[in-house]
């Protein structure tokens, strides 16, 4: 006799399928570091096999920088939507500061994720440190559109300069839990650094 109690199995088309076990991946990733992390870990949340997971990702590595790539993405994203909403005339340190809000939520949304490479330098394979190297080059050119500094040595420290004093700061930030208190103090202080590294908002 057949039975009448199981629920009906969901089948999700491939993009919605691999959007799943990018979530669970996430996840996964958010909760414990890199190399604690497996495929059937992965695969258990989900609620699919290893080998489905293989159908769609190489392994564990390919997993891990897709997460990171599509991190980067929508952060990305977010930072440009926020940019388009400012007045034309809005001055240049609001609009840096408009993009640091932007950044602090993406952390503040995924703070353990986003602080792993932080607490665990090299503890991630070396394809996703790349892809966040290259993320670096691009946030450090949207800066340098954003202010159109000189030429100068200086500035070109000063731009760079500016995303490490910010990642320490957030560092902080996460280990004391994300306070929505401390958000301004936090960027009155990354900004200032910038401020003080360009020598004037208007280098």
């Amino acid at each position: 006799m057949a039975r009448t109690d199981r629920q009906p199995r969901t089948r999700l088309d491939p993009d919605a399928r691999r959007a799943a076990i990018l979530d669970a991946a996430a996840e996964a990733f958010t909760d414990q570091p890199y190399s604690e992390v497996t495929v059937s870990s992965i695969a258990r949340r989900v609620g699919a096999s290893d080998a489905l997971i293989y159908r769609y990702f190489a392994g564990k590595e390919e997993l891990y920088t897709a997460v990171v790539r599509l991190a980067i993405a929508q952060l990305l994203e977010r930072q440009a939507a926020a940019l388009e909403e400012l007045d034309d005339g809005v001055p240049v340190r609001d609009r840096v500061r408009a993009a640091t809000e932007v950044y602090l939520d993406h952390i503040a949304s995924h703070a353990s994720a986003w602080a792993m490479p932080l607490r665990y330098p090299g503890g991630e394979p070396a394809v996703a440190a790349a892809l966040r190297a290259r993320a670096r080059e691009e946030y450090v050119g949207r800066l340098r559109a954003l202010l159109a500094p000189s030429s100068q040595v200086r500035h070109e420290y000063a731009l760079w300069g500016y995303f490490g004093f910010l990642d320490a700061a957030c560092l902080r930030w996460v280990e004391r839990e994300c306070p929505e208190g401390d958000r301004d103090s936090l960027i009155d202080a990354a900004l200032g650094s910038l401020e003080g590294a360009l020598g004037d908002w208007a280098a």
